[in-house]
């Protein structure tokens, strides 16, 4: 069963960096990088200032849709942890080693993670962490 919405999803701003996208929405950000790219500190702290360019008040969710194979610095999560308006951090692939990297990154991160085969899953997590509080 599908459901469609009236309200289109609308790409705010889209990034390119160095090692790949960024794509910024209303609320949550969506990053894809490229084949053999490293994610280090410092790419990390680009992505870190996109999000205080488009979210420095109010809360956000981050995707990462991974299409390719690249490495990750789990000392990046460190850093992500003080994202105090970072609320929820969502991994797409249907790759199993993927979700092995997975489970060694959630334990750097510490914060609401999850993993995902499907990135429609994700994002209907991502909105409802996101959901204005009443």
């Amino acid at each position: 069963m599908k459901f469609t919405s009236t309200k289109k999803t609308i790409v705010v701003r889209e990034y390119q960096l160095d090692i790949g996208s960024v794509q910024v929405f209303d609320n949550y950000m969506v990053a894809t990088f490229d084949e053999g790219a490293t994610v280090t500190l410092e790419r990390a702290y680009q992505i870190i200032g996109i999000s205080e360019i488009h979210f420095r008040d109010r809360d956000f969710g981050y995707i990462s849709l991974r299409k390719n194979s690249y490495a990750v610095d789990p000392t990046i999560y460190n850093y992500l942890r003080g994202l105090e308006n970072l609320k929820a951090f969502a991994i797409v692939s249907k790759k199993e080693i993927d979700m092995h990297n997975f489970k060694i990154e959630k334990l750097f991160y510490k914060k609401p993670m999850e993993f995902f085969i499907e990135f429609e899953n994700a994002l209907a997590w991502v909105k409802k962490r996101i959901k204005p509080k009443k």
